[in-house]
């Protein structure tokens, strides 16, 4: 190794020490491939499918006029990924699981030096222990994020460091500073957190020139350019928002906020100690305690910690406000304007994930530099959080929980089968699916009625209801999230809840699915996909034709034909 290399791994060995564990992390998916066990939730069922259909459809540059036709009689094209999305030419260019394989990566890799940046350039810039940055940064990427977000959370360290270099080096900052800034937007969601980002910074902006008389033109520029590029990506929506609606959103009758008072304190410390599913901070054990003892010990040895209690501050905070927006007080208000049914204010509590590991560097510095041995303590407590979220990698988490893998869950052998025995194009005949996620259907080729999608036509809400209505009426809790939210236009069984997912294993039956058949044919449906038999096909009007299963997949699907 020559003299110069030997250098450079001195002076980052923390770093490359923390990419390697990165690899490792990654590695289930490099070596097992569509083998390995992932997210099913807003991901399996939902995300990879909506990508795959516009790398296939031919829709990807359509207008926002155009539609589906594989989904709902035909999807708005508004209702999927824009052309400028990144993650989707990743499915254009590659097979899916290659594809969400290498977002993973990214979105590792981006979240480990985003935080890294922001720990060493402006949280603990006079920490010389380059250790303690490293191993926050890779506890932090490590987090079991929403996999298809991408930089949606993973980003925001990153997003937080650019700015903040703009707004100190301001004409001085690097050209690729403003590439950076330019290339986040083509892999995150503007709606589900950089709106609040964005906001964030527009505010600071804002201070700076009201309160010390400094307009920082680079600043601003990086607020208006960043916005800018969102809004080009989102252009579909913002077409059928102000110039062409050419539909009404069910979203419009969205009533999100039912919650009685201890509901919602229930919710408070839920989110509070355990984070949203796709915000999840895993703090309880390790991080709080340390976060609280930090506070403690510099408070006792006579200091007094600003920046540490005030963004620990906020934790609570954000959790109390994401609690109350679901709390029936506040009904009257949503009722009198509608942005607020439509648009989700609590979303702001995703940045829950950067603030705790913030405040966790904060809290171990405090450790090192006030406690006898903290150095030591700091470090063993750093690579305990490591361990805790390293075996939250999707392989190992999914794979404990006996949820199926990729190529398990989309079984496309099986549903081969199933499109060689119908033995008719997909695009004459459309199904809907009983006891499982209707995007499996989807994802092989099967043009379906029932959908998971953020928006679609709100006429169409109202059809499908009619299908569903009885089995609705049996179950208040599945009426009530059908009607006030609506997201899964599911082919529900009282019987079964909001349970999806039963493999072949599973002795349980459908005893009596009240299924309106002729408002189904009315829609166009002919089939019916079922992982569980339907005991009274007869009596609704549904012949069992065959059923199907083999060894490499978890299903056994019973295929019924509308009578």
């Amino acid at each position: 190794m020559s003299l110069s290399k030997f250098n450079f791994f001195i002076k980052y060995k923390w770093n490359i020490l923390a990419c390697v564990v990165l690899i490792l992390y990654l590695f289930p998916y490099f070596t097992l491939g569509g083998d390995t066990h992932i997210r099913v939730h807003d991901n399996l069922d939902s995300n990879i499918v909506w990508y795959k259909l516009l790398a296939e459809t031919g829709q990807l540059f359509a207008g926002p006029g155009a539609s589906i036709p594989n989904v709902i009689n035909g999807l708005p094209r508004s209702a999927l990924p824009s052309p400028f999305d990144a993650v989707t030419w990743l499915y254009v260019w590659f097979e899916p699981f290659t594809a969400y394989t290498i977002s993973q990566t990214i979105m590792r890799f981006a979240a480990f030096f985003g935080m890294y940046l922001l720990l060493s350039r402006f949280v603990i810039r006079d920490f010389r222990g380059s250790w303690l940055t490293a191993g926050c940064s890779l506890a932090f990427a490590m987090l079991p994020f929403w996999p298809s977000g991408v930089l949606t959370i993973a980003g925001l360290p990153l997003a937080f460091y650019l700015f903040f270099t703009i707004r100190q080096q301001e004409k001085r900052t690097p050209w690729y500073i403003w590439l950076a800034i330019g290339f986040i937007p083509l892999l995150s969601n503007f709606i589900l957190t950089f709106i609040f980002f964005l906001g964030l910074m527009g505010v600071l902006w804002l201070i700076e020139w009201v309160g010390k008389k400094r307009f920082n033109m680079p600043f601003f520029i990086a607020i208006v350019g960043m916005t800018a590029i969102y809004l080009l990506k989102n252009y579909m929506l913002l077409y059928t928002m102000f110039i062409d609606s050419t539909f009404t959103s069910h979203r419009k009758e969205n009533e999100l906020g039912h919650k009685d008072l201890q509901g919602t304190l229930d919710l408070f410390v839920h989110n509070f100690l355990n984070g949203h599913t796709h915000d999840m901070a895993v703090h309880t054990s390790i991080v709080l305690p340390v976060l609280i003892f930090g506070v403690f010990i510099a408070i006792v040895r006579g200091g007094y910690p600003t920046r540490l209690v005030l963004l620990f501050a906020a934790t609570p905070v954000l959790s109390m406000w994401y609690a109350l927006w679901y709390w029936e007080g506040l009904r009257p208000l949503k009722d009198s304007l509608n942005l607020l049914n439509t648009f989700n204010f609590a979303r702001i509590h995703f940045f829950d994930p950067v603030i705790w590991y913030v405040c966790f560097a904060l809290a171990l510095v405090i450790l090192v530099k006030q406690v006898k041995a903290g150095w030591l303590i700091s470090a063993a407590l750093l690579i305990a959080q490591c361990w805790n979220v390293f075996q939250l990698n999707e392989e190992n988490k999914y794979s404990e929980i006996n949820t199926p893998t990729f190529n398990e869950f989309y079984s496309t052998e099986l549903f081969d089968e199933i499109k060689e025995y119908i033995g008719e194009d997909p695009s004459t005949y459309r199904v809907i699916s009983v006891a499982m996620h209707p995007t499996i259907a989807q994802y092989n080729g099967f043009y379906t009625l029932d959908t998971y999608n953020n928006t679609y036509p709100l006429e169409y809400k109202h059809q499908f209801r009619d299908v569903i209505a009885d089995e609705l009426e049996k179950s208040p809790a599945l009426e009530n999230y059908f009607d006030t939210w609506g997201g899964r236009a599911y082919t529900y069984s009282s019987e079964l809840g909001k349970h999806y997912m039963f493999k072949k294993t599973s002795d349980r039956s459908i005893e009596e699915l009240s299924l309106n058949t002729e408002a189904l044919k009315e829609l166009g449906g002919q089939y019916v996909f079922s992982a569980l038999p339907i005991e009274n096909d007869e009596q609704i009007n549904l012949h069992h034709e065959q059923t199907f299963e083999n060894e490499a997949s978890p299903w056994r699907i019973y295929l019924y034909q509308v009578q």
